[in-house]
């Protein structure tokens, strides 16, 4: 099986590598025709690319943010048209959703932010594609080597860690080695459509402080305030801030079982 990847040097995207050795890596530069020509012989593509979310959303920044999802998936879905690829599988994240409630898939509207707003976009490109095609929403991907819980792990280790906030707001998340068993299992039975990468058990921002605080045998006595992440990162905050309880019924649905469920073993097995 031979796959192409965009986005290959980011966090998901060198695992994924690391999956699948039959590799062929598209730039976002690469034009339709050169992409066209890398898709000979590839069976499945993912979509990956993106520029990094977590900054400062300036009106000059946005614009990186859309057009490094929408256009660069618009010339890949292009070329995969007119391509004999086999199974196209693009990226989304669970911004998708409105904060505080609890949604799966069934849910078929957006929220109303930017974020939102972009995935829905995002979304719209990849689903012009001809070819079966799913839709992987993204929670908070957990990886020692990468992501999120990497930038957290100085200031954890060195006792500074803490809530955000009041810790209140939902935080879903997934196991990197789950999201990769996720994408073997949406290759293995053909899936299609949208399917949330997240743990069946969200938790909130104060649960997941005080399990990786327990983890790594450090204190976790200093809070984040909330307006020092706004002053800092402006509207891109709510990526910190928001609350997001989100379940992933339709890949349960399709049988998929999950190894790392529960965030203290998850931690346990990523720093152990």
């Amino acid at each position: 099986m031979k796959i192409a990847i965009t986005g290959a040097g980011g966090f998901v995207g060198l695992h994924l590598s690391k999956k699948f050795i039959d590799c062929i890596t598209i730039d976002r530069k690469d034009s339709e025709e050169i992409i066209l020509e890398k898709l000979k012989g590839v069976d499945i593509v993912f979509n990956l690319a993106g520029a990094p979310i977590i900054k400062r959303w300036t009106k000059a920044y946005k614009k990186i943010l859309i057009n490094s999802r929408i256009e660069t998936t618009k010339k890949v879905v292009n070329a995969i048209n007119k391509s004999e690829v086999k199974h196209f599988i693009s990226t989304s994240a669970i911004g998708a959703y409105p904060d505080g409630q609890a949604y799966d898939e069934s849910f078929e509207g957006y929220g109303d932010d930017f974020l939102a707003l972009l995935t829905k976009e995002w979304e719209a490109e990849a689903n012009k594609c001809t070819k079966p095609t799913a839709i992987i929403r993204f929670g908070v991907v957990l990886g020692a080597d990468g992501g999120a819980l990497a930038t957290m792990l100085t200031p954890f280790k060195l006792g500074l860690g803490g809530t955000i906030g009041n810790g209140k707001m939902m935080t879903s998340w997934i196991d990197i080695d789950d999201l990769m068993r996720m994408y073997e299992h949406i290759i293995t039975y053909k899936l299609t459509g949208i399917f949330n990468a997240t743990s069946p058990n969200p938790i909130t921002n104060y649960q997941f402080t005080k399990a990786l605080g327990t983890v790594l045998h450090r204190p976790t006595i200093f809070p984040i305030p909330t307006c020092s992440l706004k002053l800092l990162f402006g509207e891109g905050s709510q990526v910190l801030t928001g609350s997001k309880e989100v379940y992933p019924k339709a890949i349960l649905a399709s049988g998929f079982e999950f190894n790392y469920n529960n965030i203290t073993a998850s931690l346990h097995h990523l720093l152990g």
